[in-house]
């Protein structure tokens, strides 16, 4: 065999060499903070101030399912009963929360709330059904600082024929996806998510 190829495979330096100092080894430079503010960032620019609260990966997949479901279901949704019933989703959440109600009427703010609605927005909604003959506003007879929404016999009838493609919808899309377990779980979660929102608006000057 040849002793000098031998030697250039499994020798690193002569037998009389002096040993060399060891290699230090350079630490990897830290690389930039992830520009997503959902992802986690170990670094913190502002001493002064508490390191945030970063998502964990199982947070920030969970997150951004959520988020995927609050924009494409609603869409989903209004798409079938545009389609069905020539309806906008939150119009047909006020006309079916009416019909749900004693008189089929309610105060205008109870309505908001009982939709996920801001007063502002409902008021739009309420005009558009209005023109169409299925509500009407009145005074409440109670106080008369409030205004009542009112179910007219049209609005009855239209919300009675809409609800079951409505139904339906909401059945394939949601629904059928879950197991029982899994129905519970959703709505303890979407309870919960709730009613921190609510405390945290609660909480705004």
């Amino acid at each position: 065999m040849d002793r000098s190829a031998l030697g250039a495979q499994h020798t690193t330096m002569s037998p009389t060499a002096e040993p060399s100092e060891p290699r230090t080894t350079e630490p990897p430079t830290p690389k930039p903070p992830n520009p997503d503010p959902t992802a986690p960032n170990p670094t913190n620019p502002d001493p002064t101030n508490p390191e945030p609260r970063w998502l964990s990966e199982d947070e920030r997949a969970a997150w951004l399912s959520l988020v995927g479901v609050m924009v494409k279901l609603p869409a989903a949704l209004d798409a079938q009963l545009q389609r069905d019933a020539k309806l906008s989703y939150i119009e047909y959440m006020v006309l079916a929360m009416l019909s749900e109600q004693p008189g089929r009427q309610l105060r205008m703010s109870e309505l908001a709330a009982a939709i996920n609605s801001s007063l502002s927005r409902l008021s739009h909604v309420a005009k558009r059904l209005e023109a169409q003959g299925f509500i009407r506003r009145e005074p409440d007879r109670s106080d008369g600082r409030y205004t009542n929404a009112v179910l007219t016999d049209a609005g009855l009838a239209a919300v009675v024929a809409s609800a079951p493609g409505h139904v339906a919808a909401v059945r394939s899309l949601v629904f059928d996806a879950l197991t029982t377990d899994q129905r519970r779980g959703l709505r303890e979660a979407g309870d919960r998510i709730l009613a921190k929102v609510a405390r945290a608006g609660a909480d705004r000057p």
